[in-house]
C-alpha cells in the first residue's frame, strides 16, 4: 500500500480501511505491508493517536 503523503488523507484512508476491512491495526498493518511504527509516527507527527479500544485514530 503506498501512504498518501497528506496526514489528513492517510487518517481517513487508515480509518476508512480499519473501520470497514480490519478488526486491528495489527491486522492492517500485516495485510497491506505496513510497519505499525512508522504508520503511527506519521500520524502522531499531525497529532492523531490510536485508540485499540475503539480500533480508529483520533
Amino acid at each position: 500500500m503506498i501512504l498518501p503523503a497528506d496526514a489528513n488523507i492517510l487518517l481517513s484512508v487508515i480509518n476508512t480501511k480499519l473501520r470497514d476491512e480490519y478488526s486491528s491495526l495489527d491486522e492492517l498493518c500485516g495485510e497491506e505491508g505496513l510497519d505499525r511504527a512508522e504508520l503511527c509516527a506519521l500520524l502522531a507527527a499531525a497529532g492523531y493517536y490510536y485508540v485499540d479500544e475503539l480500533n480508529t485514530f483520533k
